[in-house]
């Protein structure tokens, strides 16, 4: 009986010191109970000025969850040019995403000064773009505390490379308590946004000794590509990552995926591979699977790495680690 115990207060320890079990859906009901809205109202706002606050917002929620955790460490600037939004895999994340959250903050702070985190802050918005996009809506669990480092020497290796197999992502979603379903119901958000040609111009120009182009790529799509994306052309140019529907938050990247018509090689693995193309198929064929899977899969990348507690602390300024 003691023994049984003392196994439950280390699991209990363990599971404190990851923060998992300690968000809540209702943390602000009564120090900010307005938060919700006033963050809807905020992103709102951001998505009448310019599109982009939509993918930019959701992939930037990705890579700071990805990178040290849920903790708003990738909102965080350096004079010196060596903080997580420095590192190579983080150049690309648009201006717009970091721009949302700050103005959220700010509305935020002048309602309820020194509650809320810039963590939760980012959580809920990233939820509230997928809405705005038409996809779905879901609770979203708060509590996270804002993290004390930001390096951008922490992030290498943390993030899906897209080139990975399936074997590859799996494992780099393990490693943060998501499994296959998750995994591929995440990649789903790939039907919004843009990648610049430099992340998959291998696929169109050295894919291979005997075929130049990637021979899993629909031919007419690869030409589309190759006509956006030329040989040396200039890094700034991007496209959409769903040539259909690339506004819209929706199951239409899957069936781009049945089609031989996902951008990334780790995106056409996941239809290409026997063991990801059961999960595939049913999302192309059924919206309500996927929408629900990604909601679930939102709220599970929502807990990694979690501050909580005495952890962290939070942040004035989102953008200054001791604000």
């Amino acid at each position: 009986m003691e023994r049984g115990y003392m196994l439950l207060l280390v699991v209990l320890i363990i599971a404190m010191g990851r923060g998992e079990g300690q968000l809540a859906e209702n943390f602000y009901s009564s120090s900010c109970p307005n938060v919700e809205g006033i963050v809807r109202q905020a992103v709102s706002t951001k998505f009448g000025q310019t599109f982009t606050t939509i993918p930019a917002t959701l992939r930037l929620f990705f890579h700071d969850c990805f990178s040290q955790g849920c903790d708003a460490s990738t909102m965080v600037s350096s004079p010196n040019g060596d903080a997580e939004k420095d590192a190579p895999d983080n150049l690309s994340l648009a201006g717009d995403g970091f721009d949302t959250v700050v103005k959220a903050k700010q509305a935020v702070e002048a309602a309820c000064p020194k509650v809320v985190s810039c963590a939760d802050i980012l959580a809920l918005a990233a939820r509230d773009v997928v809405v705005l996009a038409g996809g779905p809506s879901f609770n979203v669990e708060l509590g996270r505390r804002d993290g004390m480092v930001s390096q951008a020497s922490l992030v290498k290796g943390n993030l899906p490379e897209p080139d990975f197999t399936l074997s590859q992502l799996n494992a780099m979603f393990a490693k943060n308590n998501l499994n296959q379903i998750d995994m591929i119901a995440l990649s789903g958000a790939h039907t919004l946004g843009f990648s610049h040609c430099n992340r998959f111009a291998n696929r169109l120009y050295s894919f291979s000794s005997s075929s130049p182009v990637d021979p899993s790529l629909n031919a007419e799509y690869a030409q589309q590509l190759m006509n956006a994306c030329p040989r040396n052309v200039d890094p700034s140019i991007a496209i959409d990552m769903d040539p259909v529907t690339p506004r819209t938050f929706d199951n239409v990247y899957f069936q781009n995926l049945v089609s031989g018509k996902g951008l990334f090689t780790s995106d056409e693995v996941l239809f290409s591979d026997p063991a990801s193309q059961p999960t595939v198929n049913d999302f192309a064929k059924n919206s309500g699977d996927f929408n629900g899977a990604f909601a679930t899969a939102m709220r599970k990348l929502g807990r990694v790495g979690v501050k909580t507690g005495s952890q962290g602390r939070i942040r004035t300024d989102c953008t200054v680690i001791n604000s």
